[in-house]
């Protein structure tokens, strides 16, 4: 980090303060990463985020007063801007279902190693969508065994392009510069990829059309827009 790079702000919100001290000590060794505030629970961690407005939560999913999932839906209703980052040990389906549709951009283990946390913050920061590898593999595997019996509609060349290229983290405007077509054009192809698929956003649409074989890109960090 430059001497004029602004840092990325950071939020934590976990129960236990010494599972807190170990997070922020892995964070801020990373110079371009400033922890701002710390919660204790849920309540707090949306009083601190209204005040500080991080760059960045960080969030367990199980703290009292208010969950993680529960702390997501707030950020999403009220501070749209604010990138939510899940750090849990959890990674039963029924949470990283929960939390994806909550709006969580991303959702890391705590085996995590601190470069792939300190990564993690750096991509939810840029708009990314991360998942931790084990994560997104057993959401691969729930989409295909939930996706072979459902009829998907036939995606065109052009929007297997879009989607492609979208698995591998270009923007709409990268996209379209690939291709030669406007970003309007690019939203339009990704918005009738979503409505076949039946998802909701583009880490769901590549997972979904990995696990049908549609394209071979493997599930890693996703832009989302």
């Amino acid at each position: 980090m430059t001497p004029t790079t602004t840092p990325i702000r950071v939020l934590l919100a976990d129960d236990h303060s010494i599972v807190r001290a170990g997070i922020r000590q892995v964070l801020e060794h990373a110079s371009d990463i400033q922890v701002v505030a710390e919660a204790g629970d849920g309540e707090a961690a949306q009083d601190l985020i209204q005040q500080h407005q991080p760059d960045v939560a960080v969030l367990d999913i199980q703290m009292p007063k208010a969950s993680g999932i529960e702390v997501t839906r707030w950020v999403r209703a009220n501070i749209k801007d604010v990138g939510v980052l899940i750090l849990t040990a959890y990674n039963d389906d029924p949470y990283v279902m929960a939390v994806l549709q909550a709006g969580a951009n991303g959702y890391v283990l705590k085996t995590a190693s601190p470069e792939e946390l300190i990564q993690a913050v750096r991509d939810v920061h840029e708009g990314k969508s991360v998942l931790d590898s084990s994560v997104a593999q057993k959401l691969m595997s729930h989409f295909f065994t939930g996706s072979k019996t459902a009829v998907v509609e036939h995606l065109t060349d052009r929007e297997l392009e879009v989607l492609s290229l979208a698995a591998r983290g270009y923007t709409n405007k990268a996209i379209g510069v690939q291709l030669g077509i406007s970003d309007r054009t690019v939203q339009g192809h990704l918005a009738h990829v979503f409505d076949k698929l039946q998802a909701s956003s583009r880490t769901e649409a590549v997972m979904r059309a990995v696990s049908l074989g549609l394209i071979s890109q493997s599930v890693g960090t996703i832009t989302e827009e």
